[in-house]
């Protein structure tokens, strides 16, 4: 399992334009992804879990300080790479717990089924397994997007676009590459995510100045699951 360590992380709101000068400048400048296509793309899919009682939905909403998310990540629609992970903020500061685990382990978490997750070593799935019998956390709703990322080896600086975001609604299945999605959010609008150790470099945050949006905190799992009937 990866060791986690805290991160700042600035997300923004842009627009196509403001998408595509950026795109353009970065690939002139910073690494391209190694986990990109042609395009420097890659298809995310993330299912998230939540407890019964929807409380990171709602932390999320309601800007808690200390907070943190469940997920089950694959790539490209296939399995053979299987993530799970469990995102969480601190104050202005993001760290992750992220663990590879087989096709039916995954299955097993889908289902809600914690059997045996007690008696591994992995101090992730121990967490799992606490969520799932105290507060019975369990798969919500799964989250699309496209991803073109950006890499500098200065303070190990990651910027991503998260094109075409689309929610699978109520459906877990997440391995069915053919799964309906609808969209959820506007065409238009990308989402900006800039991940960096302790300072963004200069000459990194000078390529920025082009954005008219404000910092904020959005947040792709509360955009897909705002089709639910749910009070926001």
């Amino acid at each position: 399992m990866a060791r986690p360590s805290a991160r700042h992380e600035l997300k923004f709101l842009i627009n196509y334009g403001e998408y595509v000068h950026l795109s353009r400048t970065l690939d002139c400048v910073l690494n391209r992804d190694t986990a990109g296509d042609e395009y420097n793309d890659y298809a995310v899919r993330s299912l998230y879990f939540d407890t019964v009682f929807d409380d990171f939905l709602y932390e999320k909403i309601d800007g808690v300080g200390s907070r943190k998310k469940y997920r089950i990540r694959i790539y490209n629609f296939s399995d053979k790479l299987i993530k799970l992970e469990c995102k969480s903020k601190l104050g202005s500061l993001i760290s992750k717990q992220s663990l590879g685990i087989p096709r039916d382990l995954a299955d097993q978490l889908i289902a809600c089924d914690p059997t045996a997750l007690d008696k591994t070593s992995a101090p992730l799935l121990h967490d799992m397994y606490r969520e799932m019998k105290t507060r019975l956390l369990r798969p919500v709703v799964i989250v699309d997007y496209v991803r073109e990322a950006y890499t500098h080896p200065a303070e190990e600086v990651r910027i991503t676009f998260d094109k075409k975001l689309h929610t699978g609604l109520l459906r877990t299945d997440m391995f069915n590459q053919y799964l309906p999605t609808v969209p959820a959010l506007d065409h238009n609008l990308i989402v900006l995510e800039i991940k960096f150790n302790r300072v963004l470099p200069d000459y990194i945050r000078s390529l920025l100045t082009g954005i008219s949006a404000d910092h904020c905190a959005v947040s792709k799992y509360v955009l897909c699951r705002r089709f639910e009937e749910k009070e926001f």
